[in-house]
């Protein structure tokens, strides 16, 4: 604009400035942009969340503004902000953080529809949130290193003599935590501590399962505990060439056989709940979890009867822990356990 612009061509701007602006806010909140827009707190794996995202703006025509970071930051955030979240929606890699923000009265119920398109032992006991998707807690070992007959049948073994100098773990990962409440809760809270401590003196500690992973492949650490899915992604980042690993699974039943759910919830201060009660529908929708079964995320799908499409051991052929989602509980436990011992 040059600088020599009249005093009556300013004014003349202003006011078609503010008449625009006037007109905006006078429409309905269904045409105004705002409304067709919601707020995603993205505590899962950005690459996956970006398919699915993808997917529900194609189908829908509602945009989703994503805000990564680690679930339990994302979830101390929510606790920080309150009501004045801006969050819409939550999504996790694990359900403790969800079943803290239920218990603090911070999530609305899930649509009942939404419910029923998950087995109802994968989320909310109180219908708060619903599962997404799940993986299951495994050994990856270097096989150079460690033969299979040698392998631990039980993931309490790890904390035995013969795995020091060879261990490596992530203590801070929020997958972590889930296998100190399994085995608090099948073989007691001494036996848990016991574990730690013996963790603590045979491994070496990673500040992530992408490190675990990465590090027991080159052979700086033998064994590591992660989730199976890491195993697999990093097969796809080096190639099967490139890899010197090989995942383990425990003995049928085990507290390390633990399957792990990824859950949404919708936040309770949202102002759009229509929208933000569509997106966490979606991602359980047979569209949504088919984005999953064929994606590089290497998850399974538990919603809509949908299969994954990956070579991965069979989902019905899983012998899990016997622990359910009430069991894990809202993480506090095993955080304090940790924190005791000095692993956090």
């Amino acid at each position: 604009m040059p600088k020599h612009k009249t005093f009556a061509s300013l004014s003349l701007l202003i006011l078609l400035v503010t008449a625009i602006t006037l007109t905006a806010c006078g429409g309905t909140s269904g045409s105004s942009s705002s409304a067709s827009t919601i707020t995603l707190y993205n505590g899962q794996h950005e690459q996956t969340t970006a398919r699915l995202v993808a997917g529900f703006e194609k189908q829908t025509g509602i945009k989703v503004k994503v805000r990564s970071d680690d679930e339990d930051v994302l979830g101390n955030q929510i606790l920080q902000e309150g009501s004045s979240s801006p969050a819409d929606v939550f999504y996790t890699e694990n359900t403790p953080v969800l079943e803290d923000l239920q218990e603090k009265g911070l999530l609305a119920p899930i649509a009942a529809s939404t419910l029923a398109a998950v087995p109802a032992k994968y989320s909310s006991p109180q219908g708060d949130w619903v599962g997404v998707s799940a993986r299951v807690s495994a050994l990856v070992y270097n096989t150079s290193q460690v033969k299979p007959d040698e392998l631990p049948s039980s993931i309490l073994e790890l904390a035995q003599p013969q795995w020091k100098g060879k261990l490596g773990f992530a203590p801070s990962e929020t997958d972590f935590q889930p296998l100190v409440s399994a085995i608090s809760k099948l073989d007691g809270v001494a036996t848990a501590e016991k574990w730690l401590k013996g963790l603590q003196a045979n491994g070496k500690v990673y500040p992530d399962n992408e490190t675990v992973v990465a590090q027991v492949n080159n052979g700086e650490s033998a064994v590591g505990i992660i989730n199976h899915y890491y195993w697999y992604r990093l097969r796809d980042e080096v190639g099967t060439s490139g890899m010197h690993s090989a995942l383990h699974y425990y003995a049928p039943h085990d507290p390390g056989y633990l399957l792990n759910v990824s859950g949404a919830a919708v936040l309770k201060s949202s102002s759009r709940q229509a929208a933000a009660q569509k997106f966490v529908a979606f991602l359980v929708s047979r569209e949504g979890q088919e984005i999953l079964a064929h994606s590089h995320s290497y998850e399974y799908p538990i919603g809509s009867g949908v299969q994954s499409a990956q070579p991965l051991k069979p989902f019905d052929q899983l012998q899990l822990a016997p622990v359910t989602i009430g069991d894990l509980g809202n993480g506090s436990a095993p955080l304090e356990l940790e924190q005791k011992l000095g692993l956090l």
